[in-house]
């Protein structure tokens, strides 16, 4: 399926993670992927939400200004961060202990296809510059109490990212509840995917053209 030839104005990475963090609530330990998930610490000012790095710590704050670097603060990206008061460094074990243990409210990763059933593909598309194995993603897809993902809607080809069965290799299977696009917020239900919102002057038609499985209104 090919992306429509009628252009949207979408929402930008930094647009789409602001969206997502408006909806975290208070008082949430949340996992943030590498990629554009990481943004989503730099839109979290009037509430308290714990940010988790899986290379090992709690209390990431935003990013940085370029004066101010740590050069010992980096996430699992390699990317540098801050760590706001009462934040924790601890080692790979402690961290994947957390994640496996069940504590975590939220992990937000990105995403290469999503399926109507909630299944995850985000390590690999098979290319030869792929990732060597999915790494910690396979954890947090199955640890976190809920996943949601931050993903552009379409591929630079158009073609969608929601689809009713991954074809590529799984993270996860059925873990994903959410999907933040660059033109919509969709719910992964038992009745599978349901419009949530819609980034300004996109209709639920534009988002359905887009979208290779059935879209439901809410």
């Amino acid at each position: 399926m090919s992306e429509p030839a009628t252009k949207l104005k979408t929402l930008t990475r930094e647009q789409m993670a602001a969206r997502l963090a408006a909806d975290i609530p208070e008082g949430w330990y949340v996992n943030l992927g590498i990629g554009a998930p990481t943004l989503v610490a730099n839109y979290v000012a009037d509430r308290e939400v714990v940010f988790h790095s899986e290379n090992g710590l709690l209390g990431v704050g935003p990013k940085p200004e370029d004066e101010n670097v740590e050069p010992w603060l980096i996430n699992a990206g390699k990317q540098y961060i801050t760590m706001m008061a009462g934040g924790s460094t601890f080692d790979s074990a402690d961290s994947f202990g957390l994640i496996r243990g069940g504590h975590l409210d939220l992990a937000v990763l990105g995403g290469y296809e999503v399926a109507e059933n909630g299944d995850l593909a985000n390590w690999s598309t098979g290319a030869n510059d792929a990732g060597p194995a999915v790494g910690g993603a396979m954890d947090l897809g199955a640890g976190a109490k809920q996943v949601w993902v931050l993903m552009d809607h379409t591929t630079k080809t158009g073609d969608s990212k929601l689809v009713t069965k991954c074809s590529y290799p799984l993270t996860a299977l059925g873990s994903v509840t959410r999907i933040y696009t660059n033109i919509a917020v969709i719910d992964v239900t038992p009745n599978g995917f349901v419009l949530r919102d819609t980034a300004p002057g996109v209709t639920f038609e534009d988002v359905q053209a887009r979208t290779s499985a059935v879209l439901h209104r809410a």
